[in-house]
């Protein structure tokens, strides 16, 4: 482990704990405080902001132009602020990555798996990395464990152990017999991971909810015999049904997290349950509709806005993340000053389009699936669209399972949507797919794949 770094994490997540007693004008005088220094060092040292904000610097930042992916990886060598910086280099430094390895001997480097179109590729320096740890950290904080090296509990963590994914990336650097951990890779057969936590005895368990799901019925069937202290979900969507399932099985409340590779932790709950809190001294969060346009609290947007504030080496600024959730229209009862997300609805590529009697076309939203897969008794599900029919998998369910009335029930709630009812097929497979990174996402659409663009 990087003593030096340790240390800067942990003194970073002490210096936060005052502000969860900040007030909301606190908050907000924070934000504008580090938006204008993040502004200034963008205007100063990046030829693309100079460009992209060309005439707007003193705009709000409502009115500033929004960034995508496509155009942080088409102009990646001059958004950057560091004129050193060469994305031929970090695409080198990647594909040999072991460990803690760092660009240029100062840089971590994060990239996204590419299930949204293309791979994205985000450099982070030492005080930034902090903050990142620090920002994963906080939900621990906040689920009544403070972070401390007197406070040392075992963790397993199954997730992605590919080395390029932030999870992996955290790892590396956090290794050290003060934070004796184990690493799962979520795409390890059932059995080696059970193998593996019962060997282990965790204390505190970290799971993307999927495999989360998976390890829980083990634990209710008698193979996996562990007794965690915490649960912590991340990384996928976490539905209500998985939610009562885990916490059912271990009689521990689960603690949701947040977070995106472009900044790390993004929200996390507290003990109250009501919600995530955005971490939103960290990330100013806009959530809008598909024209870029603010939703209010009780409303799901169709994507989000994200201003990092900390991230000076790669300013992002407006920049779009295709998460749905809501705001929560009031405030916490724990007196945070952070505002809650009510619920997390998915990635717009979880939103099908599929076809309307009449010719046209209408989405359906991810809802519809969640509420008629998850009362389905089994391991997990994932709905997948294809050009001929909608594929409906099902992992470990019981003897007794009804496809056909499964695949009716679709139809069904499909037909009262509107929709011009495609063929659907449900199959039982022993274990859901899951991609580069260990995720199984619950909805995918194959479609979306087939009209993506050489990259």
């Amino acid at each position: 482990m990087d003593l030096l770094m340790g240390l800067q994490v942990l003194w970073t997540i002490r210096s936060w704990r005052n502000r969860d007693r900040w007030t909301r004008s606190q908050m907000e005088a924070h934000q504008a405080h580090s938006l204008h220094r993040l502004r200034e060092q963008a205007y100063r040292s990046s030829p693309f902001y100079q460009r992209f904000h060309d005439g707007m610097e003193s705009r709000p930042l409502y009115e500033l132009p929004v960034l995508t992916k496509a155009m942080v990886m088409e102009h990646f060598d001059e958004l950057v602020t560091d004129r050193s910086i060469r994305l031929a280099d970090v695409e080198s430094h990647l594909a040999t990555l072991r460990g803690d390895d760092r660009y240029l001997g100062r840089y971590w480097v994060n990239a996204t798996s590419g299930t949204t179109g293309r791979r994205g590729l985000f450099l982070f320096g030492r005080s930034e990395w902090a903050t990142v740890l620090a920002s994963f950290a906080r939900g621990h904080e906040w689920a009544g464990r403070p972070v401390g090296i007197a406070h040392r509990m075992r963790l397993a963590e199954i997730s992605s152990t590919v080395p390029w994914h932030m999870s992996a990336r955290a790892g590396a650097t956090l290794s050290s017999p003060w934070a004796p951990t184990l690493r799962i890779d979520a795409s390890e057969p059932v059995d080696a991971i059970v193998d593996k936590l019962n060997g282990w005895q965790p204390e505190m368990l970290v799971a993307y909810p999927s495999i989360a799901r998976v390890v829980a019925e083990e634990q209710q069937v008698g193979r996996l015999r562990i007794q965690p202290e915490l649960l912590f979900t991340s990384g996928e969507l976490l539905t209500g049904e998985t939610r009562r399932r885990i916490e059912g099985v271990w009689n521990r409340r689960v603690f949701n997290q947040y977070a995106a590779t472009e900044c790390g932790g993004l929200a996390a709950e507290c003990t109250e349950h009501r919600g995530l809190h955005l971490f939103e001294d960290l990330v100013i969060v806009e959530v809008v509709d598909s024209d870029n346009r603010p939703v209010p609290p009780g409303v799901f947007g169709d994507k989000l806005l994200i201003t990092v504030l900390f991230s000076q080496t790669q300013p992002l600024i407006r920049y779009e993340l295709s998460d749905s959730l809501k705001l929560a229209s009031g405030a916490c009862s724990c007196g945070r000053p952070f505002a809650l997300i009510e619920e997390i609805q998915g990635r717009t590529e979880e939103v099908l389009s599929l076809s309307t009697p009449d010719g046209g076309t209408a989405t359906v939203q991810p809802g519809l699936f969640h509420r008629l897969m998850d009362a389905v008794p089994s391991e997990g599900w994932q709905v997948v669209q294809k050009p001929e029919e909608l594929e409906v998998l099902v992992a470990g369910a019981r003897a007794d399972f009804d496809g056909e009335a499964l695949a009716e029930s679709l139809r069904l709630g499909l037909a009262a949507q509107g929709i011009q009812v495609p063929p659907v097929a449900v199959r039982r497979v022993q274990a859901i797919p899951r991609g580069a990174t260990g995720k199984a996402p619950l909805i995918r659409s194959e479609l979306h794949q087939m009209a993506r663009p050489r990259q």
